[in-house]
């Protein structure tokens, strides 16, 4: 299993566990049940840890992808900078979750105030989370570049988002 297995693998669990995590927290609002809101704060703790090794295997997928047909580095570099952003993100909104949980389990006050940052932070690394995978999908997957045609998809032409010479 090389770098780019790994990275594979990894990337999607922050993404995936930001989007369940968001919607248990949903629903324990909904529910008023507070063993739900707070798996949903596991799942943004969780979420926040799992995208380390999904970063630190990034660079190593980068050294596969960039010797493949159709990969540029524009489209590396610009999923790169993206992903430097949501680790950040990923990682901020998981110790939120971690600050909210040991409050509302000291029964303080400021818990419901937490629980609410905590959902409107979830839902900004969600909005920020689509735009990082969907970057990562455009390295390979010509078929949702900006751009791409049926016809240019099925003659393995997609263009959007590739790399023009200076000379043109």
């Amino acid at each position: 299993m090389n770098q780019a297995h790994l990275h594979l693998l990894f990337n999607h669990l922050p993404i995936l566990g930001t989007l369940f995590g968001l919607l248990i927290l949903a629903g324990g609002f909904f529910l008023k049940n507070d063993t739900i809101k707070r798996t949903a704060l596991g799942m943004f703790v969780l979420s926040g840890v799992l995208a380390i090794p999904a970063y630190l295997t990034g660079e190593g997928a980068e050294e596969i992808a960039e010797r493949l047909p159709a990969v540029t580095e524009n489209l590396i570099e610009a999923h790169e900078e993206m992903a430097n952003i949501f680790l950040w993100m990923v990682g901020a909104l998981g110790l939120i979750a971690a600050a909210t949980f040991y409050t509302d389990l000291s029964a303080k006050k400021a818990a419901p105030m937490l629980y609410t940052l905590t959902f409107v932070a979830a839902i900004g690394t969600m909005v920020f989370a689509q735009r990082v995978g969907a970057s990562g999908g455009e390295i390979r997957h010509t078929e949702i570049r900006r751009g791409a045609t049926t016809a240019a998809v099925e003659n393995g032409q997609a263009g959007g988002g590739q790399e023009k010479d200076d000379d043109d």
